[in-house]
């Protein structure tokens, strides 16, 4: 088993490489290939439906005299999976096809007759045109219509491709003009939250606590209804409540602070008796 494996051949040293004939092969030589059918046919023998895509072991050869321009023609022989009869058909470069020539019949296929049908209204149209002008004269325009609003279509995409490019062109500098949008809305919002919580707030940084308008409102009603039932003087009102009705806040003399102010300041009467008193005794 390890002559199988040598990298070299023995040579012999009268070996003569010229001597050794050349294979000729045929121009039109038949190559044995594997295909696909390329359409769905029934074979013309027995009746046998191929399907498109059905593999085979084919023969091909290129057609003599048979050219689309430069391109070779070639044909394909199968044989029929039942009968084993011979299936010939060819390549149509001009319709981008294949045409089904010996041994089988292509199924219809519908969009097979689009290129026909096409070809036959033109030639209609073009008949038409020949005996009566006006129609000429109308189809030409509408012709002109319809290209007009081909160019303006074509002329509105070149436009969106074009700001395309500028938006990709521009992307980072969008980018960064959005990063900076971002951040002055944010310092705003700081500059606004620092002065909220100024105006909020005692010298001390102790902060005011607000009462909800909703609050306040029932208070209001409240304190004005106590008040039209003469039940104000047996309660004294907070802040809130005065500042809501405006009563000032006024500081009162209690009893004792007065009778101190008369004991430093005794009233006139007292003082004019004294006074007359002292006349008299100076008097005696």
């Amino acid at each position: 088993m390890a002559e199988r494996k040598v990298l070299n051949k023995y040579i012999p040293p009268d070996f003569d490489p010229s001597k050794i004939p050349r294979l000729r092969l045929g121009k039109n030589r038949q190559i044995k290939v594997r295909l696909m059918s390329p359409f769905s046919m029934r074979c013309s023998t027995c009746g046998q439906w191929i399907g498109k895509g059905t593999k085979f072991n084919a023969r091909k050869e290129p057609v003599e005299g048979e050219k689309f321009y430069s391109i070779q023609v070639f044909r394909f022989y199968i044989r029929c999976q039942r009968c084993a009869a011979e299936i010939t058909f060819k390549t149509d470069p001009e319709n981008n096809n294949y045409l089904a020539e010996k041994g089988a019949q292509r199924n219809f296929e519908p969009w097979r007759e689009e290129k026909e049908l096409n070809e036959k209204i033109q030639k209609e149209k073009e008949e038409e045109e020949e005996d009566d002008p006006i129609k000429a004269l109308e189809n030409r325009t509408e012709q002109s219509r319809r290209e007009m609003e081909i160019m303006d279509t074509l002329d509105e995409i070149r436009l969106l491709n074009a700001r395309g490019e500028r938006v990709a062109t521009s992307g980072d500098a969008m980018i960064e003009a959005v990063e900076a949008k971002k951040g002055e809305d944010k310092s705003l919002l700081e500059e606004d939250e620092r002065l909220a919580k100024e105006a909020f707030s005692t010298v001390g940084g102790r902060r005011i606590k607000r009462a909800r308008e909703e609050d306040a409102v029932g208070r209001e009603h409240e304190i004005k209804q106590a008040v039209a039932n003469n039940k104000v003087a047996t309660k004294k009102p907070d802040a809130l409540s005065r500042a809501l009705l405006g009563i000032k806040n006024v500081k009162r003399k209690s009893v004792v602070s007065k009778e101190k102010e008369e004991e430093r300041d005794p009233p006139e009467a007292t003082t004019l008796s004294g006074m007359l008193g002292t006349y008299a005794s100076d008097s005696d």
